[in-house]
């Protein structure tokens, strides 16, 4: 790995539909990729990969994983080939002080990762490996295993998380020029506000914020990304908003970066 060090980016990725519908979440994902130096390879953490105990891709081809149904078939045809990088997987194992399983068989690179690299690296020639999110870990949990992966930063790999900041699937509405939800609205404005400011306990304490964050996040899965990108500033860094939105209600398009 060479020395180049690289941002972290957690990137809202919303609809699957945005995988073949570009729009302006997307075009900041591909104005992103545009102005990077090109990293050895990319770790993903991504909502849609939820396991017990913590599991890392180690596979040398990871295949593209469709993990949603009643969507077009545009979207099921969509590939992202890109090679994994089982030395990757075998460094983030070092890092880490949990036991780690190496999986090479059943996982791969889904929907949550794929839907952001298409626009990033439209190639697919960036080895991708993606590190799942054990669901029994608290919040503060996620927060201190994401800091082990600080070294990655400056061997030259991209960390990119990938979920919701809002993530409501239940009072979401489809369609373009939805009015947000108030309750969405405070929230994904009380994150933003929290994370320029520097102040990560709040966010990784969010169930104390009240109601507006219970409804905003019913399930912490596509939360938890977003803390793992926080746990990975450091010194005089700080966070950059690249792209911001509500849609269909009750989901956070917001994305950042931190370098």
């Amino acid at each position: 790995m060479t020395g180049h060090r690289q941002p972290a980016v957690f990137a809202g990725h919303g609809s699957p539909m945005y995988a073949i519908e570009p729009n302006r979440y997307t075009a900041a994902w591909a104005s992103l990729g545009q102005s990077l130096q090109r990293p050895d390879a990319i770790l993903v953490i991504s909502a849609h990969w939820v396991t017990r105990g913590t599991w890392i891709t180690a596979m040398t081809k990871p295949k593209t994983i469709h993990d949603f149904g009643g969507f077009p078939q545009a979207l099921f045809d969509i590939q992202y080939p890109a090679p994994g990088c089982p030395a990757l997987a075998d460094r983030i194992q070092e890092l880490l002080d949990v036991p780690v399983v190496l999986e090479e068989h059943e996982w791969g690179i889904d929907h949550g990762a794929w839907s952001v690299l298409k626009y990033l690296y439209p190639r697919a020639d960036v080895p991708v490996v993606q590190l799942s999110l054990d669901g029994s870990k608290t919040a503060q949990e996620h927060y201190e295993l994401a800091k082990q992966l600080r070294p990655l930063r400056d061997e030259n790999i991209l960390i990119l998380a990938s979920g919701n900041v809002v993530h409501n699937l239940s009072t979401m509405h489809w369609g373009e020029g939805v009015e947000p939800y108030p309750w969405a609205t405070e929230f994904n404005a009380f994150f933003t506000s929290e994370m320029r400011a520097d102040h990560h306990e709040p966010l990784i304490q969010w169930q104390e914020y009240g109601d507006a964050a219970h409804l905003s996040i019913p399930t912490a899965e596509h939360y938890w990304p977003a803390l793992y990108i926080l746990a990975l500033q450091e010194g005089q860094e700080h966070a950059k908003v690249l792209v911001d939105g509500l849609e269909m209600g009750s989901i956070s398009m917001l994305s950042f970066s931190i370098q």
